[in-house]
């Protein structure tokens, strides 16, 4: 038995949202300084405003839909729907950048999971050949928590915020307690966001944010850059 086998569920969901997860996560800001860098992000208020704009534009609809469908594969051991669901995320990568994090994420998050004998060789040749990114190796080590599906996407989910709050104290920049704010902010939207990304199906699950793709791909030339994107 594993370590991560015998740690009660809510400890695990707390282990994989944790920003000490060494999976790169941190050298990321998922658009967010292309949007300090033209002006829309400013201050504390700009910044919380971008961010729930997001969870629910773009988390909601798009990652978090697919993360909590890729659980359900998981758990099933449903292989054709697992890569239906990974060439989706394929396919809604919509610059250099953010393919770069999601397969760079994924293959760290694969790598952790080997490295805690948590997944045997069989799995690690069959996400190595839909390239690993990063929501199908989250919804790996989701799958094996035990927790339900509610759980998982607000560990997912707040573990995202995190990150997104370090990123915009850095960048914007500011204080601790501006950024603590912004969490608790972020945290009264999460349960939504998260009912919402479970009321998805394949028809209405969407990747569209044309402004954070278009602020992405300007962020791959933008004079000077405390992120990959």
């Amino acid at each position: 038995m594993t370590a991560a086998a015998s740690t009660p569920a809510l400890l695990q969901l707390i282990w994989l949202a944790s920003p000490a997860l060494p999976i790169g996560g941190f050298s990321y800001s998922e658009g967010l300084e292309a949007a300090i860098d033209q002006g829309f992000v400013h201050d504390e208020h700009s910044a919380a405003e971008w961010l729930i704009d997001q969870l629910h534009l773009t988390q909601s609809r798009g990652d978090m839909a697919v993360l909590a469908q890729m659980v359900l594969a998981w758990q099933q051991l449903d292989t054709p729907r697992l890569q239906a669901l990974s060439q989706w995320v394929h396919a809604t990568r919509e610059s250099a950048e953010l393919r770069l994090q999601s397969e760079q994420m994924g293959r760290s998050m694969l790598e952790w999971l080997r490295n805690q004998h948590a997944i045997d060789d069989a799995t690690i040749a069959l996400c190595n050949q839909w390239v690993p990114t990063y929501p199908l190796m989250f919804a790996l080590a989701l799958s094996r928590t035990g927790a339900d599906l509610t759980s998982c996407l607000q560990a997912y989910a707040f573990g995202w915020a995190e990150n997104m709050v370090q990123a915009a104290i850095k960048a914007v920049p500011l204080g601790q307690n501006s950024g603590q704010r912004i969490l608790t902010q972020l945290a009264q939207h999460i349960a939504p966001a998260v009912d919402h990304a479970l009321q998805m199906t394949d028809d209405t699950r969407q990747a569209f944010s044309p402004m954070l793709a278009i602020l992405s791909a300007q962020h791959e030339t933008q004079y000077s850059r405390l992120f990959r994107s």
